[in-house]
């Protein structure tokens, strides 16, 4: 059976929960299809395997545009999950929503009904948490959001040190209010990832009504007559054609998204047609608005075996596996970024403009150096507000060509200094005595750079991808929106868009809940 009701393009975070959501309704038929394999590696749902996840074969790798000489000499490259689940399968499971006046922002611009008091009812809808149930928490849903049952001393001693700076203590940073430190949440429950495709998919697969295929690559969406009719698919090297009697959904992120759209004939005209495809819509919004999180990492070496790093040796490492094969719990059963925190670059902004991570190890992510003697940790700050944007731009007609990916990042020279204050406060965190005694030298940057203006120069250089790439196809209501409220694509009717894409601007913090938020919302419009 090639022909469907709903075809969800994308097994990601968003794409499981529409796939999932809609399969409920026993009178429809629904195909999910997702370009990388199953979740079926053990390291994805080992909460301490992250380290794993964060840097092997689930993920694929796009380069991107080079904007400054120092991108030019390492070509760097955007990192997207390519597994069912997608980030939420290898991500650090940290469960943030941002703030209120996010999605204010966002009703601001044109996305109507998308305000906080409106989009809480889904981020509950969701929820399953062990330790809140109130106003602004839920239980019972699909996603298991849980406390870190092992919590590495390291991290309580940054918490400390973190006080000691004068941040005060925030016991819930989904509260509404996000100021302080403490413990993050994560996507969790008893001791396992709680990914996308574990919460909503597994439940689901026994409904003779879900259809799931992996390993599948769509090359685009179908359109007839200006209604989206199904997509071309490629399995292996055979070739199909799945049709949709009811809607197109895509939700393959930010980067694959619009890059499908100007392959289908919708983005703007005259870069579809430079490629000589057929103009199905002009939307000139399709691919602009490219957001993304930028990241610093200072990398410490510490006085001892006081990080997660000592269990790379092998009898740690087996002692470790032990306790969780025994009882889930211990260092396997963590993240590894236990406690975080918000605070500000820049106190004219209302809420926090900077989150910071406490990684209790070195070298733990992909393109972070590890520290000689093998014992180190790593403090993480992005400014989560960026107001620099790129774009993404379609370079040939041929579905297994890249996009060219063009972040731009600090190309608003506002977000370079924001994220060298925030970068100031990190390292007067780390200089108080509750953490400074445990260690041993500060590794990058090196020790010889303290003026604001050396440290802004490490972070022009040295600043990373955060890898939350995100507004390439925003909703709204004007000339260069590409969804309406309701997630339609303007000018093509039967196409929606659920995924990071659709965000008029980013959220404040790590987006996957806010993509699982969608999907819920999503799914509610498809289904009334």
């Amino acid at each position: 059976m090639n022909t469907f009701d709903y075809i969800v393009v994308g097994g990601g975070s968003t794409g499981c929960v529409v796939a999932s959501r809609l399969s409920e309704n026993p009178d429809v038929n629904v195909l999910l299809l997702e370009e990388g394999p199953r979740d079926l590696n053990p390291y994805i749902h080992i909460p301490g395997a992250y380290y794993k996840t964060a840097q092997g074969n689930l993920l694929k790798r796009l380069e991107w545009e080079p904007s400054t000489e120092r991108e030019r000499t390492e070509t760097p490259t955007m990192v997207q999950a390519r597994v069912l689940g997608g980030g939420s399968s290898v991500n650090a499971m940290i469960y943030i929503r941002g703030v209120p006046s996010d999605y204010e922002q966002w009703v601001s611009m044109g996305a109507d009904g998308w305000g906080y008091a409106d989009v809480l009812p889904f981020f509950k809808r969701a929820e399953d948490n062990n330790r809140f149930c109130n106003d602004v928490h839920g239980v019972g849903g699909p996603l298991g959001v849980s406390d870190i049952d092992y919590i590495h001393p390291l991290t309580r001693a940054w918490l400390r040190a973190c006080q000691q700076a004068g941040l005060p203590y925030n016991p819930d940073f989904n509260s509404g209010d996000p100021q302080g430190c403490g413990l993050y949440q994560i996507t969790a429950r008893n001791g396992r990832r709680s990914s996308a495709s574990v919460a909503y998919l597994n439940p689901a697969r026994g409904r003779r009504n879900l259809r799931i295929k992996t390993g599948a690559t769509v090359m685009r969406v179908l359109i007839e007559k200006g209604r989206a009719v199904g997509v071309e698919c490629v399995e292996g090297r055979r070739k199909t054609v799945y049709r949709a009697q009811r809607e197109v959904v895509l939700s393959a992120g930010a980067i694959a998204t619009p890059k499908l759209l100007m392959l289908s004939g919708v983005g703007p005209a005259d870069q579809i047609a430079r490629q000589e495809i057929a103009v199905q819509a002009d939307l000139p919004g399709v691919g602009q608005n490219l957001q993304d999180h930028i990241e610093i990492s200072l990398v410490y070496q510490l006085n001892g075996p006081h990080s997660y790093d000592k269990y790379k040796k092998l009898r740690w490492k087996a002692a470790a596996g032990l306790n969780y094969l025994l009882f889930r719990n211990g260092p396997a059963s963590s993240n590894l970024i236990e406690g975080g925190a918000f605070w500000w670059g820049d106190r004219s902004e209302t809420s926090p403009d900077i989150q910071y991570f406490m990684v209790v190890g070195a070298g733990i992510e992909e393109g972070v150096d590890a520290v000689p003697g093998g014992n180190g940790c790593t403090v993480n700050l992005g400014q989560i507000r960026p107001r620099s944007r790129g774009e993404i731009t379609l370079v040939s007609a041929d579905p297994l060509v890249n996009p060219r990916v063009e972040p731009r990042y600090f190309s608003d020279p506002y977000d370079l200094e924001a994220i060298t204050d925030g970068t100031m406060i990190a390292l007067d965190i780390m200089a108080q005595p509750a953490i400074d005694k445990y260690v041993a030298t500060r590794h990058t940057p090196g020790a010889a750079l303290r003026t604001r203006d050396e440290i802004k120069a490490f972070c022009g250089k040295n600043a990373h991808a955060a890898l939350h790439p995100s507004g390439t196809c925003r909703m709204g209501r004007d000339g260069m929106s590409v969804v309406d409220p309701q997630l339609r694509v303007y000018g093509v009717e039967g196409l929606r868009i659920a995924d990071a894409s659709v965000m008029p601007t980013l959220i404040s913090g790590n987006p996957n809940a806010v993509c699982i938020m969608i999907g819920e919302r999503a799914a509610s419009f498809l289904s009334t």
